[in-house]
């Protein structure tokens, strides 16, 4: 069965759930609160956290540039907003500072080649390339060419569009991500089955990240054989933003991870058998017959 490393942690079949806390912009611009969401991943058990980096002078649309958007921090134009809650350099410094300090790698996605140019500064594990950028065929090959394993985002996205984003980065280092990038979650639309597609397809492995309201579905993903699962978290689902509605707060990341690694147990081998524990009941219930 296909693996890879993230880090020193083996990702694939057989091996535990790498699960990911994702920060995102959820930290609002606060190194403060930044910091909380860490916190909160490391309390939960979590194997990373991630990030997002963009510069928004090249992610920003010149349509959408000087369109005004209402913030707390009072009517700005779109793309002033972009730098508002976009971390720089000391800011990321004091991130990679504090994650080794409590002792959980973190990595980003990387949404134009800039970015990647800065993230790699850090010496990250991996490189998230997120799904609205699945078709920037440049991005891909500038992350393809830092040598690092490149985990896939796979929303809004056909599948000969993946093919060709495999194509251009290779198997051999890649984690490929099921998701379904509508932030309303419909469970019509989450099409868990996809998983098994891609395992099918692609020999490589397969991971879920969930934007659904809850955990279900991410419980779902790792029995139908997700061997990443990536949620976004946030200290209060009602704060201002536009990902805190869709992501987990620090209790349910806690639960999630729990539950996770209860499946894993209970997975089991697939050789049926009378376990010890049974043989009391069974015992009981057969009496004679028992065996």
């Amino acid at each position: 069965m296909p693996s890879m490393k993230i880090g020193e942690t083996i990702v694939g079949a057989g091996n535990p759930v790498f699960i990911v806390a994702e920060v995102g912009i959820n930290h609002n611009g606060d190194l403060n609160i930044a910091k909380k969401l860490i916190d909160a991943a490391v309390e939960a058990g979590c194997n990373a956290v991630k990030f997002q980096k963009r510069s928004p002078e090249d992610c920003v649309p010149q349509s959408q540039k000087s369109v005004l958007r209402k913030t707390p921090w009072g009517d700005m134009s779109y793309i002033d907003y972009r730098h508002r809650v976009e971390f720089d350099d000391s800011q990321y410094k004091e991130i990679d500072r504090y994650c080794a300090k409590k002792n959980i790698p973190w990595f980003a996605s990387c949404w134009d080649t800039q970015s990647v140019a800065f993230i790699s500064q850090f010496d990250p594990p991996c490189y998230k390339v997120a799904s609205a950028c699945l078709v920037d065929d440049v991005l891909l090959r500038t992350c393809s060419e830092q040598g690092r394993p490149i985990v896939l985002s796979t929303g809004m996205s056909r599948m000969e569009q993946v093919r060709r984003a495999v194509d251009l980065l290779g198997i051999g280092n890649l984690l490929i991500v099921h998701t379904t990038s509508s932030y309303q979650f419909n469970p019509d639309e989450v099409n868990l089955k996809v998983i098994g597609t891609l395992r099918r397809e692609f020999d490589c492995p397969v991971g879920y990240s969930g934007h659904e309201e809850g955990y279900a579905c991410s419980l779902a993903a790792v029995t139908m054989g997700a061997v990443f699962v990536e949620r976004h978290i946030t200290l209060d689902r009602s704060m201002w933003g536009s990902d805190h509605h869709i992501s987990l707060e620090p209790h349910q990341l806690t639960d999630m991870v729990a539950d996770i690694r209860t499946i894993e147990r209970a997975m089991g081998d697939g050789v049926k058998r009378v376990y010890d524990s049974e043989r009391t009941v069974l015992s009981k219930l057969r009496g004679s017959s028992a065996a």
